[in-house]
Formats: structure tokens, sequence, C-alpha cells
């Protein structure tokens, strides 16, 4: 799959995730329901869903899909926090 393939893909997963009745989109996300149902169900950590919930809430779709952008640019696949 290619980048962008792999990134719609998440997408359509990600909104599908949103448009469950587990977790409700309303001006104010339910961050801690949202990080559960990540954590449940995608196979994140609880850690993880947190970290991924809060960039998406506080830097939004333009900064990380310059971000995005960057990092394959780069050629990083996984970044090297915690390594």
């Amino acid at each position: 799959m290619t980048e962008i393939e792999l990134l719609d893909s998440t997408v359509r997963e990600y909104r599908g995730l949103l448009a469950s009745t587990e977790v409700e989109v309303t001006e104010k996300v339910d961050v801690n329901g949202l990080v559960e149902h990540l954590s449940r169900a995608h196979d994140w950590t609880q850690e993880g869903a947190r970290v991924i919930v809060t960039l998406a809430n506080e830097y939004g779709a333009f900064m990380l899909r310059n971000a995005l952008a960057l990092a394959l640019a780069l050629g990083k696949e996984d970044g090297e926090l915690g390594s």
C-alpha cells in the first residue's frame, strides 16, 4: 500500500470509530472515552492512544499533515521518542 492509501484507510477507520455509538462527537470530544476505545478496539496502549488524541486536539490536521509530510520525506516510519 502507498502512504496515501494507508492514510486514507486510517482516516476511514477512525471516522467509523467516531460514528460508532461508543464515542460521541460533539463540540468537545470525550477524550477518555476515545482513548479507552482506541486502546480496547484498535490495539493502542493507553499512553499511545492518549498521545494521538492529544495531538489531534491540540494541533489539528493542518499541523499534523505537515508533520506527516516531513516524516515521510525524512523516511521516518517510527520516530526516535523513547528509543
